[in-house]
């Protein structure tokens, strides 16, 4: 957690995991500002270091007719906004190295899609910018493959690394979470979230979009913090049946609070273990 002190200001807590949460796309302006202010709300009460998360852009999404965003900029800036509105970083995916430097204009944290976590040039370049580099581990990786990825943006000058579980590929629409990388991970000597709600995808559907399993996020959450994990990703809306991307797998956001209370009570168990 050392890595991430000067992301949380007045919010960090060191005996606390971290949260990473938002919705998974940029849809609104209206949308943003409703959880951004719900979730850093609750997070200030529980202690909880936050970061917001929203995609300025999807670029990978299952069919050519699903919903990508609202523009690059247009969406980075809205991003922006909230981050000086409830004074929290803020975090969203990039795709290729021509957009890390766009992005770090505007974010704190730039993640790297698990689908993307060998691409070096794209590494290199989110490294390069000094931003805190959150990489999510392939569905198709080991825990102990993380390595070369970590080395990567080490070698490039930046220690500022989080690695992000977030299932192992199971079958051809389904993932499984082996919970042994979460400590494999640590092993590297930095953060290492658990991805609470892409962990539930069921990708690959014959109907163009991806499915999920969402009464289990509060298990996936559970065994995260019992394992130790230093911080959980979980993608929420007001509505996600409406949500233009991911709705099958996020939480709804009312259900919020009552998880992450339980997660601290948890929380305080598991480091004492």
């Amino acid at each position: 957690m050392k890595h991430l002190k000067s992301l949380f200001k007045e919010q960090y807590n060191p005996e606390n995991f971290f949260l990473i949460a938002g919705p998974c796309v940029i849809e609104e302006e209206e949308l943003l500002m409703t959880v951004a202010e719900k979730v850093s709300g609750i997070c200030k009460r529980l202690a909880i270091p936050y970061v917001f998360k929203a995609s300025y852009r999807k670029a990978n999404r299952t069919s050519a007719h699903s919903f990508t965003g609202i523009g690059d900029v247009e969406g980075l800036e809205l991003l922006q906004k909230v981050g000086k509105t409830f004074n929290v970083p803020v975090t969203s995916d990039i795709h290729s190295a021509a957009e890390a430097a766009m992005a770090a204009a505007y974010v704190d944290v730039l993640q790297i899609p698990a689908f993307l976590c060998r691409q070096t040039d794209i590494l290199l370049a989110a490294a390069e910018t000094g931003k805190v580099v959150n990489v999510k581990k392939g569905q198709f990786l080991s825990g102990e493959s993380m390595k070369f990825a970590v080395e990567k943006i080490k070698g490039a000058g930046n220690d500022n690394i989080i690695l992000t579980e977030r299932g192992t590929t199971f079958g051809y629409q389904d993932l499984v979470v082996d919970y042994r990388n979460i400590p494999i991970m640590k092993h590297f000597g930095h953060p290492v979230v658990m991805d609470c709600t892409h962990s539930l995808q069921q990708p690959n559907q014959t109907s163009g979009v991806t499915g999920g399993n969402p009464q289990m996020i509060s298990t996936i959450a559970k065994a995260a913090i019992a394992t130790g994990a230093d911080g959980l990703f979980i993608e929420t809306h007001p509505e996600p049946s409406r949500a233009k991307s991911d709705g099958a797998n996020m939480l709804r956001l009312d259900l919020l609070e009552e998880l992450l209370e339980k997660l601290v009570e948890l929380r305080k168990v598991a480091v004492k273990l």
